[in-house]
């Protein structure tokens, strides 16, 4: 991991792309700002596991009902 310390209005710069700009301090919340193409998704980690742990149930449902047919068509 890098770990980088910016001050307000500072950035970081990710490829040519995407820049993360610190746009605010308050208490202990960091206000951040992020220019990116609009192919790259950007969520918060917690939003993001979410979004990957509804995947994965679809596509497990997804093959149980395949399994079902399979199962249904032999008999």
């Amino acid at each position: 991991m890098l770990i980088l310390t910016r001050k307000k209005n500072e950035s970081i710069q990710i490829g040519d792309d995407i820049e993360i700009k610190v746009l605010g301090i308050e208490g202990d919340q960091v206000k951040l700002g992020i220019a990116a193409p609009k192919s790259v998704e950007i969520h918060r980690k917690e939003i993001y596991l979410d979004i990957k742990e509804q995947n994965n149930e679809a596509a497990n449902i997804s093959l149980d009902v395949l399994k079902l047919l399979k199962d249904s068509n032999k008999n």
